[in-house]
């Protein structure tokens, strides 16, 4: 029974992660974008929206790893 409460536990963790993770992906790939764009190379808006597609990409994948692993833990 314990086990099961600590399963639960850390598949709640999980999923409740995936609310900042998304959100958080897409910023950090536009601010780095963005960032490239204005002080480095001076390409605006080419290196944003490539590296915000990166972050959205980047999120959907670990959206896809953590859903391929909990289907795996559930043991019957």
């Amino acid at each position: 029974m314990a086990s099961d409460n600590g399963q639960q536990r850390r598949q709640f963790m999980e999923a409740a992660s995936l609310g900042l993770m998304f959100p958080l992906s897409i910023g950090i790939g536009f601010g780095w974008g963005y960032w490239m764009d204005k002080k480095l190379f001076h390409t605006w808006p080419w290196l944003t929206a490539i590296f915000t597609a990166f972050g959205v990409i980047a999120a959907f994948l670990n959206l896809f790893r953590t859903g391929m692993g909990s289907d795996g833990d559930k043991q019957s």
